[in-house]
């Protein structure tokens, strides 16, 4: 059995590889759709826009969670790569408003590459939310009377 002190240190070292994994995908993410930037502008403009609050978004996510491991900003990570993954998929099946040119086009590598780093940001942003709302589940079921504060909801645990 683990002592506190080997499970805090645990969870935190486990907290910084997962944080570290999604501020590089963050990062690839933008980097992505700043690879695909280029004639967006003048083929359909409002992709443009999209693309650079997409890029915005990654970088400020990424910063948060490099300053903390907050619930919200992992929510919101992991909102965001779905919501990509969700653009993705319908540029590429049923076409975008202005924007047909994609319908069928699978094999392109920035969004094969788009599909990896998203999925897996979804892949992991859902695994430390569904983590913590098993340890909410958990102090309950334990009749413990209390709900973990936030504090203890934000921040990580060796469980």
């Amino acid at each position: 059995m683990k002592t506190p002190e080997q499970t805090t240190i645990h969870g935190a070292v486990r907290d910084g590889i997962v944080r570290s994994l999604a501020v590089i995908g963050l990062a690839g993410m933008a980097l992505i759709h700043l690879l695909d930037l280029p004639g967006q502008l003048s083929e359909t403009p409002y992709i443009f826009v999209l693309y650079l609050a997409l890029m915005i978004a990654s970088v400020a996510l990424a910063g948060a969670l490099i300053g903390t491991s907050d619930t919200r900003a992992w929510a919101a990570a992991t909102a965001l790569s779905a919501l990509v993954v969700v653009g993705y998929v319908l540029s590429s099946t049923s076409g975008l408003p202005s924007s047909t040119d994609d319908i069928g086009n699978w094999s392109d590598p920035l969004g094969i590459a788009s599909l990896f780093v998203e999925g897996s940001l979804v892949a992991l942003g859902s695994a430390v939310l569904v983590a913590r709302w098993m340890r909410v589940g958990a102090a309950l079921a334990a009749g413990t009377g209390r709900v973990p504060g936030p504090r203890e909801l934000h921040e990580p645990s060796g469980a």
